[in-house]
């Protein structure tokens, strides 16, 4: 098997968490849309929407040579319901792979404007993009717990998967 070189490396990381993105969204309680647990931040559904919101500008502004937030990409009108989210996540995903499809190897080191400075594209794809995303993914996997969800394991399982485990192993089923 060839290696992989860091852009080819960066879709297959990618595409990998937008799919443990995706499983979060889809296990997102209904009607907790409006839950927010801290009064001055995000609530359930604005956080998951944020998401798609941090892969539609990124590619948009990479695409277009500067990052301004001031232009929004089309279709990142953010979803009112739970339901809608993983589906229009998955949506934006695909688009914003799309918008950065022709990017070549070389394209990494070219530098484009962040909000009043200049970055390499390669720092906006695993920064701004992956990163990014995976932070407010961990806030909104807790908001998920706390507004009475069960969240998916993401890198290791979760509370009831581990005692699904632990059950099964105790007895003698692993």
């Amino acid at each position: 098997m060839a290696a992989m070189n860091e852009l080819d490396r960066f879709r297959t990381v990618w595409e990998t968490e937008a799919r443990l993105t995706t499983q979060l969204l889809e296990a997102l309680p209904a009607g907790q849309y409006d839950f927010r647990p801290d009064p001055g931040g995000r609530s359930l559904g604005e956080m998951a929407w944020h998401l798609s919101e941090i892969e539609g500008y990124i590619s948009h502004g990479i695409a277009k040579g500067a990052v301004t937030f001031q232009e929004a990409p089309p279709n990142l009108q953010r979803p009112r319901e739970i339901r809608l989210l993983a589906p229009g996540y998955r949506r934006v995903h695909e688009e914003a792979v799309a918008r950065l499809g022709g990017l070549t190897e070389s394209d990494l080191d070219r530098e484009v404007g962040f909000i009043g400075r200049q970055m390499p594209i390669r720092d906006l794809l695993w920064g701004a993009i992956l990163m990014h995303e995976i932070h407010h993914r961990g806030q909104l996997s807790l908001m998920c717990r706390l507004a009475g969800g069960t969240p998916p394991g993401i890198y290791g399982p979760n509370r009831e998967e581990t005692a699904a485990m632990r059950e099964k192993a105790r007895a003698g089923k692993v």
